[in-house]
């Protein structure tokens, strides 16, 4: 504590030395600011004083815009790596209404901001919606799905939320490299509220959505907060100097020979962006790049993209800014400082000694108390994470589960050799999974999931006991979990031959898919549903059922995983969500618009992934035509027009009898009707996948077709 409040107090004092002594930001003759607003270089006001058109920036009596994109400039961040390295703009912005009459002192349309350097900053902003029964999503944002559900909330008075936590306001996070805020509304019905769409909170039935920085929002719904009376919405903004811009190149050599820069360049793939940093320019490593920013080093203040931008800062000119003892020498050198002594020898040479002791005894004494708050940690995580409540679940009578087992975290760092990355099998949204070895000799996959809200620890220790109850050799088995880390640990058997979709989707020579192998996944993976339906103990709907969740053990039998967003409810219920949650192209359109989940909703996902076996396509694709880019959709239309042999994978059509093939055709499309009713049981699929009779002449009878 004390070190961190010296280096608290270092970190201020020298920010205020360095205001004293501020360093150029702009070109020379250019306007340093604009309204209260500082303009540092690549951005500028004026011919000459800005890198690009893009960085243009127009002052006039209500204050600075950017000229490309007419967004109003509150604030320019170019070089503080508080940001995580990435340069920040922050921007006014309007809230989006359902209605152009509905009131707003903000009000406006939505945002594209394509084929600029800026994009939505993902880490920094959130998605609101405001509103009576109301499903907002972004549109234009594809392929990605987000936005969120809001209910009715007969409490609030006068359109006035502290709170958004579904009840008249939802937020959700966005994904990274968005650069279009177009908003889609929907009326919805909420039997749980009330039958109308329409609330005295809003007018006309009222919705409001909007992007918003995530602390300014956070920070004004501490009070009543009314979207009616709101001036304007900040929102950051990311912004890189791209690789095609004039004269990037030459920017980039001439800091070839400096020492007071680091660089970090990015590639955005889709909506993927990777990042590395170096500290000065080397085609061989920077050739794939698509855009970079710069900081000055430690040591040095300033503007790093100005030839004089970064300005050794004279540490020996402030006792407060060096840690040299009284009476030494401060030699400043470029970035940093030089102490000489100047004491007696004899003083200084004892000094050395007492402080070597002093040393270790205040790093034995460190280390003691390293390690006593380390075990009150645990203790807290454990009971956080809802240690107590699982280990009365396991000790009572009812939930009497001795398969499953408490690990310490000292146990499972040993095992995933202090989760180093070379064990890492695969990265998901619910976490990250690491392979194992427990001191018995077992393989394991170690799951360390996303942080668990504390509201929903008992939902959480609840999905583990459930977990435990499963016994299907189908599904892949829950060991046990560890609780007294920040971050909760799942351990499950481990499964060594990867994923369905490497097979389909990735060519593999070594391990074709067979049309009987296909089959037999496909009874699998129907059996394990249906026992999760209706033989466990309460039924259990997965949410996330596709083809990088079916695993496949050395047998090459087919294990259903990744139960990170799967429910359990009670019989003939639905499960009622104000987030959506799925994978697109196996997300059912009747929960995606009710926010209803049921079994029905599983039966879709699976008759995507009957289609991806019949196929061999992938479940969203943008080779296909706009309105068949969706396998769903493709495969349907296939069906009903007669040309599902020539959308067939030609594994399938070569070893595969055309009775057989049929039948499972038919019973992939029956799972994607639209309306739920339609669709079977996962007890009716299985019962027909396991009564698809064998025949030996399929070869033939497909050359009759």
């Amino acid at each position: 504590m004390a070190v961190q409040l010296v280096i608290t107090i270092s970190f201020i004092l020298l920010l205020t030395y360095g205001l004293a002594e501020a360093a150029p930001i702009s070109q020379p003759g250019c306007k340093t600011g604009c309204r209260n607003v500082s303009i540092p270089y690549p951005f500028g006001i004026g011919p000459g004083c800005y890198m690009d058109d893009w960085f243009q920036i127009v002052c006039n009596e209500t204050g600075a815009f950017l000229k490309k994109i007419n967004m109003e400039v509150l604030e320019i961040n170019i070089s503080d790596t508080s940001y995580w390295a990435s340069s920040k703009v922050r921007v006014k912005s309007s809230i989006i209404s359902s209605d152009p009459s509905c009131p707003s002192k903000s009000s406006g349309g939505g945002v594209n901001i394509k084929g600029s350097p800026f994009v939505f900053s993902d880490d920094m902003n959130t998605f609101i919606s405001v509103g009576c029964n109301n499903l907002a999503t972004i549109v234009g944002a594809e392929p990605m799905v987000f936005g969120c559900r809001s209910h009715c909330n007969s409490s609030s008075m006068n359109g006035e939320r502290n709170s958004c936590s579904g009840l008249e306001c939802c937020k959700s996070t966005i994904p990274s490299g968005i650069q279009v805020s177009h908003v889609d509304f929907k009326n919805i019905t909420d039997n749980l509220t009330r039958e109308s769409t329409d609330d005295k909170n809003f007018p006309k039935g009222c919705k409001y959505a909007f992007l918003v920085e995530a602390h300014w929002f956070s920070s004004h719904t501490n009070h009543s907060f009314s979207v009616e009376k709101i001036d304007f919405i900040p929102v950051l903004l990311d912004w890189e100097i791209q690789k095609w811009m004039n004269n990037s190149h030459e920017m980039l050599e001439s800091f070839n020979n400096r020492q007071d820069i680091y660089c970090y360049f990015y590639t955005r793939l889709g909506t993927d962006l990777y990042l590395w940093k170096i500290d000065r320019f080397m085609p061989n490593l920077t050739s794939n790049y698509s855009g970079f920013t710069c900081v000055c080093k430690a040591g040095y203040k300033g503007n790093p993209y100005l030839s004089t931008g970064c300005e050794d800062i004279n540490e020996c000119a402030d006792p407060n800014l060096n840690s040299c003892p009284i009476k030494w020498d401060c030699q400043n050198t470029e970035g940093s400082y030089h102490c000489s002594k100047t004491k007696n020898i004899i003083i200084g040479i004892s000094a050395s000694i007492g402080g070597l002791v002093l040393l270790i005894i205040m790093w034995r004494l460190y280390k003691m108390k390293k390690k006593r708050n380390e075990i009150k940690l645990k203790k807290r995580f454990f009971k956080r994470n809802g240690g107590l409540l699982l280990q009365q679940q396991l000790s009572s009578s009812e939930h009497n589960i001795q398969h499953t087992k408490v690990f310490t975290s000292q146990e499972l760092e040993k095992a995933t050799d202090q989760f180093n990355e070379s064990r890492i099998l695969g990265k998901g949204g619910q976490g990250m999974v690491y392979k194992g070895m427990l001191t018995d000799g077992s393989i394991t996959a170690i799951k360390k999931c996303n942080i668990v809200d504390e509201g929903n620890l008992e939902q959480f220790i609840n999905e583990i006991i459930i977990l435990s109850h499963i016994n299907h050799r189908n599904v892949v088995k829950l060991v046990g979990c560890c609780l007294e880390t920040e971050i909760p640990l799942l351990v499950y058997e481990f499964i060594p031959n990867g994923t369905l979709s490497q097979y389909l989707h990735e060519e593999s020579e070594e391990f074709p898919l067979t049309w009987e192998m296909r089959l037999r996944i496909a009874k699998e993976v129907a059996g394990a549903l249906s026992y999760l339906h209706s033989a466990a103990s309460l039924p259990i709907y997965h949410r996330d059922i596709k083809s990088t969740n079916i695993l496949l053990d050395d047998k090459y039998r087919a294990k259903v995983a990744d139960f990170g967003t799967s429910r359990s409810v009670t019989i003939d219920q639905t499960h009622l969500t104000t987030v959506v949650y799925g994978t697109f192209g196996y997300l059912d359109p009747e929960y995606f618009q009710t926010s209803q989940f049921s079994e029905k909703s599983d039966v879709y996902s699976f008759g995507v992934v009957l289609a991806e076996l019949l196929t061999g396509e992938k479940p969203v694709s943008l080779v296909r035509i706009q309105q068949n880019r969706s396998l769903a959709t493709y495969f349907t239309l296939s069906m009903e027009e007669g040309f599902l042999f020539d959308i067939l994978d030609a594994r399938v059509k070569k070893e595969g009898d055309i009775q057989e093939i049929m039948v499972v055709a038919e019973l992939a499309k029956r799972c994607l009707e639209l309306n739920g009713k339609r669709r079977p049981t996962m007890r009716e699929v299985t019962k027909e996948l396991e009564g698809v009779r064998k025949t030996f002449n399929g070869q033939e009878n497909y050359e009759k077709v």
